[in-house]
């Protein structure tokens, strides 16, 4: 259960309202596991750490946690959950690479395309450094490798293109398009406000998301 709120009063507000149910119907919580962070601006410094109780007992603050197995940080940037999806590919691909080496090259594309290409919530991904962009590539790229015994140098575009498999691009563009398409289609008011506001913050974001950059060749 997550509680949103705009002001520590409105939160606190929140917490009353929660305790008052609980009460009139025989429910607990575990103040224990409770615990509450505060959003931060980009460059505002941390100079207010708020009270907050729930039911006479003190919570803990965090500067970040996991909500439906995406991690959310206090300054909304994405490199942890980038890292946690990086950790996640690693051990499925050494997995499927131990376990499935003696299988026909198909098979290990059916079985790359089926754990190695969801990117689980990969589409809210909005603030992040090229850095942990870069290693969760690099990351795909080298499962792919390991997976078809491709020597860790060869060329992975090649690669991608001999065995007809999306490369970590397609994959990002795909899924923040899937992204826009469900929210442009979707019922709620909120959601669609947003959505056709083409020249909103949202847009924006989108348009400059998962764009990859490249120093140009020089032929001669």
């Amino acid at each position: 259960m997550v509680l949103l709120s705009p002001s520590v009063s409105g939160l606190r507000k929140l917490l009353r309202i929660c305790e008052e149910y609980a009460e009139e119907n025989g429910l607990s919580y575990n103040s224990k596991k409770s615990e509450f962070l505060v959003f931060r601006g980009r460059n505002k410094p941390i100079t207010f750490t708020p009270s907050i109780y729930l039911c006479g007992t003190p919570l803990k603050q965090v500067a970040e946690f996991k909500y439906l197995g995406h991690v959310v940080t206090e300054r909304l940037d994405d490199d942890k959950d980038m890292e946690r999806e990086r950790r996640a590919l690693s051990v499925r691909g050494n997995m499927l690479a131990r376990r499935f080496a003696r299988c026909t090259t198909q098979v290990k594309l059916t079985l790359f395309r089926a754990y190695c290409q969801s990117f689980y919530t990969c589409s809210l991904w909005m603030n992040y450094t090229q850095r942990s962009y870069s290693a969760l590539r690099v990351q795909y790229n080298n499962v792919l490798r390991a997976m078809l015994g491709k020597p860790r140098h060869c060329s992975a575009s090649a690669m991608f293109a001999d065995v007809r498999v999306d490369d970590f691009y397609a994959i990002m563009r795909k899924r923040a398009a899937s992204m826009i398409s469900r929210i442009v289609t979707s019922t709620n008011s909120l959601l669609s406000a947003l959505a056709w506001k083409l020249d909103g913050p949202l847009w924006r974001t989108w348009n400059a998301a998962h764009v990859e950059t490249r120093a140009p060749k020089r032929w001669f």
